[in-house]
């Protein structure tokens, strides 16, 4: 706890002078991110940083896995359906990012369900991603193979649930929206992308080119 209120002293003293007329422009003129990026919970993954992004940039989506539940019309908690109903509607983001990343917790859980067991929310969400595990182990890989391979299979499974929401498939349709997948290797740093038309991942770098 120590550590986090001197980091907030830091950030009063030292970043947030730096962006007190953005805050600013902000409060008075509200947000309007072109982008909603879905991530993980994980704290290796921090999307500011990875991106680096300034306030404003990003409407950010977190949680286990970062997953995407299939559109619902049920009357219970969705947070990040709602989230994502906000972005989408209410802010009109032209882009949509899954940011995956290697060594997810959430798909390594899915090979070991008896972890979750005794977790009957975490057991639930994680239904989410055996789309990903069975594609994933038809593939026969083994070990971090079978891993890695989860966590890109998860990522287009995720893409998948997006269009089932009808305003995000009304607007990719239209191209007024366009969806991401992203995958952020934790050890090196880098960022590969799918490509739906190839079927594969590619440097992000390349996107460009």
């Amino acid at each position: 706890m120590s550590q986090l209120l001197e980091g907030n002293l830091n950030f009063r003293k030292n970043t947030f002078p730096k962006y007190a007329k953005e805050f600013l422009r902000l409060v008075q003129e509200g947000q309007t991110p072109k982008a909603l990026l879905i991530g993980c919970s994980d704290s290796r993954v921090i999307p500011d940083l990875v991106l680096n992004t300034k306030p404003g940039d990003l409407f950010i989506v977190r949680n286990v896995g970062n997953f995407v539940p299939p559109y619902s019309l049920s009357e219970d908690f969705h947070a990040t359906a709602s989230a994502l109903e906000y972005g989408v509607s209410v802010l009109n983001v032209s882009e949509i990012i899954i940011l995956g990343h290697t060594h997810c917790g959430a798909c390594a859980t899915l090979h070991s369900p008896e972890k979750v067991s005794n977790l009957p929310h975490l057991k639930k969400w994680l239904k989410l991603g055996e789309v990903a595990k069975t594609n994933a182990i038809a593939t026969k890989k083994q070990g971090e193979e079978l891993l890695r391979a989860t966590e890109r299979f998860s990522l287009i499974t995720q893409l998948d649930n997006l269009l089932t929401y009808p305003e995000i498939k009304k607007r990719v349709e239209n191209g007024s929206l366009h969806l991401h997948g992203w995958i952020f290797d934790i050890e090196t740093g880098a960022i590969e992308f799918y490509d739906s038309e190839l079927g594969k991942f590619l440097p992000l770098d390349s996107a460009t080119e």
